[in-house]
């Protein structure tokens, strides 16, 4: 790790080759709530159009994804949503989902509702929105809320993630991890339910194999906990300087704040 600001990146390779550059999103290319801002826009163009392959990965639903790429002007991409359970292709404007992984959510969300009563849970449906037993917050999911009539309607049609949130519900975290679940908590009132063994890193890796890069040509840029796996995924990880100490652990490289437009200050480092 380095705490110094990113210079160009060298690549150990024989004239030119693509990257690619893994990007979240909350935090990394927009403050939540907010829109991508014009420097962050211009240095995602840059790379792009030095043939540079720019793919999202993010723990917000792919309906929540799909503006973000359509603000960066991204018409062919790949995009890893809900923490690597969904990945899809963007092919001029039309969405093609390449893999989902569906998740035990009966068994989640018996246990989430004996250790937390109360807690709110939302079951994702792809592109759409979500199932939900209690209305949640404005601003804290992506698509249509729709409301179950009893919890039997969260698992009643496959879903490859839940998100629970109520005050301290990390807490429960490790039992739900005990069942076999990826139990993702970046905030303490929120966890991320997903299949056992999945991160935004398993399905980058499947999307470089698919696009051909290079295994020494993969970039991340991150700033929360769930972007761990994929900074050590990378060849060059790069942390916001705003992230907690694991994930600046994890990163070979810092760059500046969200409210520095520290993700196009790395964008541009990878530039020749």
């Amino acid at each position: 790790m380095t705490s110094t600001a990113p210079q160009r990146i060298a690549r150990p390779m024989d004239g030119f080759s693509p990257l690619l550059i893994a990007c979240d999103i909350d935090g990394t290319l927009l403050r939540t709530g907010r829109p991508v801002s014009a420097e962050v826009q211009d240095a995602a163009a840059a790379v792009t159009a030095a043939g540079h392959h720019l793919v999202l990965a993010t723990g917000r639903s792919l309906t929540g994804a799909l503006p973000v790429a359509e603000q960066l002007g991204l018409e062919d991409t790949w995009i890893v949503s809900s923490n690597g359970a969904v990945t899809a292709r963007v092919t001029n404007g039309t969405v093609e989902i390449v893999e989902r992984h569906d998740i035990d959510a009966e068994s989640a969300v018996r246990l989430a509702v004996a250790a937390a009563p109360g807690v709110r849970i939302s079951a994702e449906i792809v592109g759409v929105g979500y199932r939900i037993n209690i209305p949640f917050p404005d601003g804290e999911l992506n698509g249509t809320q729709y409301d179950v009539l009893d919890l039997e309607g969260l698992w009643a049609t496959p879903t490859p993630r839940l998100a629970l949130h109520q005050p301290e519900i990390y807490r429960i975290a490790p039992a739900l991890r005990a069942l076999g679940f990826t139990a993702m908590s970046t905030r303490s009132d929120w966890i991320d339910v997903t299949a056992r063994g999945i991160s935004k890193a398993t399905a980058l890796e499947k999307v470089r194999t698919e696009l051909g890069i290079e295994a020494h040509a993969t970039v991340a840029i991150g700033d929360g906990e769930n972007d761990i796996e994929m900074l050590d995924w990378a060849t060059a990880g790069f942390a916001m300087a705003h992230a907690l100490v694991p994930v600046l652990a994890a990163a070979d490289h810092i760059t500046g704040t969200i409210d520095d437009d520290g993700a196009a200050t790395a964008l541009r480092s990878l530039l020749a």
